[in-house]
């Protein structure tokens, strides 16, 4: 994720080559000379988005593969580039009907007057984008600031310097610097940037870098969408089909090796059954991934750093009594030095396990005893609420229960992660996990300012509450009081 120190001093120009504050001056300029852009000028803007992107798609696999040691071209185009397009193509075919004013209700007492809701575009939108999916968690963004008529600065991952260096390359052919503009760099640049006066900043990233993020922009009253992380559960229930059930959290863990934002973080079943499930995890892992070491198809960890944390993880767990369990039988200094974690079973978990503590965002999977639907909804609502949860089964009663008497920022059913790219659905967390949402029309609305607009006909009779105040406007008061 972006990293940002909070002493370093907010700086514009340093050894960057740009200059922060001049770039953010510029596109305010910009903006304030076609503060409305018409459907015209939006659409030319997201169909020459997905163009470029479409055109340069082996350079964004190549350059992200490169930055992560390994990762698949066929990950990359299932998790970032088709995610995409769906994107930009549902952006293109509701966002002129989005953008159009609306009627609304007027109460019967201020009758006849009329009320309205004007869509107007906020202005300039800062995005600091994560290093997990460095090109769509940037774009995805984009496509809704666009798409409301905003100018946009974007802030990429330091941890992926040719994706950053790429996209800023990319962008910069197809859109002048006052109407899309990537500023790439280390912590002293994604510093400054959190700080700049956007008129929307959107963070996607840790929760402890986001609580970083949100008091930068309060200074500025910057209002934020924060797209944060935390532990995702996933429910077993008792009438889950295990044959489905073991495949997709399998591969919801193991897409881009567990780091995911939306991964599952921890497993909650009966005891009894944890054993099998186990079994029937690996040996699943094992028919995805024959080999992890060397494997074309499997993701490296991002960093040495991140590396040692995920080994970190399993030594606390393994001191403190846990179980380990590792796919495959692969050399251990060879993935060591290919950074690569297969997938990696962790049973008899306590409370004061560092893994069962924080975001794992790898592919370790604690699996933790829950008898009953209660205990593990007790267990899910007694800690911080997650950005996903997932419940297996066929019993409708017990899902319905799920979904209702759980807090989560969103959830799959009979599924992991997919529920992120649905664009008629919002994506977002709730307090720890996030603040707001964004995709489809809820991005036109994050970076959009809903006006309302109240207009009074010649006919009002409001004049009647005008002081000095009397019989008649007492009656007035009278008759308003019963038809509200």
């Amino acid at each position: 994720m972006v990293r940002i120190n909070p002493d370093v001093k907010s700086k514009t120009k340093a050894n960057w080559g740009f200059d922060l504050n001049a770039i953010l001056a510029k596109q305010k300029t910009a903006f304030n000379t076609n503060p409305n852009p018409s459907w015209d000028n939006r659409k030319a803007n997201l169909i020459k988005l997905r163009t470029a992107i479409d055109a340069n798609a082996d350079a964004f696999k190549t350059a992200i593969s490169d930055d992560f040691g390994n990762r698949a071209y066929e990950e990359t185009t299932i998790a970032e580039l088709l995610v995409i397009q769906g994107g930009i193509n549902h952006a293109l075919k509701h966002t002129k009907k989005w953008m159009k004013t609306r009627r609304a209700p007027t109460a019967l007492q201020y009758l006849p007057a009329s009320n309205k809701i004007i869509p107007q575009p906020l202005g300039v939108i800062g995005i600091i984008s994560p290093w997990n999916y460095p090109l769509q968690l940037a774009i995805m963004p984009l496509i809704g600031a666009l798409g409301a008529g905003n100018r946009a600065m974007i802030k990429p991952s330091e941890y992926t310097p040719k994706l950053s260096e790429l996209m800023k390359t990319v962008l910069g052919e197809i859109f002048t610097e006052d109407e899309v503009f990537v500023a790439t760099g280390g912590v002293d640049v994604a510093s400054a940037f959190s700080a700049l006066p956007f008129d929307h900043l959107l963070f996607t990233g840790s929760t402890s870098v986001g609580r970083i993020v949100a008091e930068a922009a309060a200074k500025n009253l910057t209002p934020c969408t924060l797209e944060l992380g935390g532990k995702s559960p996933t429910i077993i229930d008792e009438s889950a089909n295990m044959s489905l059930t073991v495949p997709r959290i399998a591969n919801g863990k193991l897409l881009n090796a567990g780091q995911t934002c939306v991964a599952p973080d921890y497993v909650l079943m009966p005891q009894a059954k944890i054993d099998a499930f186990s079994d029937a995890i690996i040996k699943q892992a094992e028919a995805f991934y024959p080999t992890f070491a060397g494997n074309p198809d499997y993701t490296s960890i991002i960093a040495d750093s991140h590396y040692a944390r995920l080994q970190d993880l399993l030594e606390d767990a393994e001191n403190k009594g846990a179980k380990i369990r590792v796919a495959g039988d692969d050399d251990k200094q060879q993935l060591a030095k290919e950074r690569r974690v297969p997938l990696t079973v962790v049973t008899d978990t306590t409370p004061d396990m560092r893994i069962m503590q924080e975001e794992i965002f790898g592919p370790l999977l604690p699996v933790v005893s829950s008898e009953t639907l209660d205990d593990a909804m007790d267990y899910v609502q007694s800690r911080e609420r997650p950005l996903a949860l997932y419940w297996f089964g066929e019993d409708s009663a017990k899902r319905e229960k799920v979904l209702h008497q759980t807090i989560s920022g969103g959830v799959s059913i009979n599924e992991t992660a997919w529920h992120v790219v649905q664009e008629d659905i919002p994506f977002g967390g709730v307090g720890p996990s996030g603040m707001g949402a964004y995709h489809g029309e809820d991005g036109f609305r994050a970076f959009s300012h809903m006006k309302g607009v109240f207009t009074q006909s010649r006919f009002s009779q409001g004049k009647t509450l005008f002081p000095p105040y009397t019989k008649k406007t007492h009656k007035m008061l009278g008759l308003m009081k019963k038809i509200i």
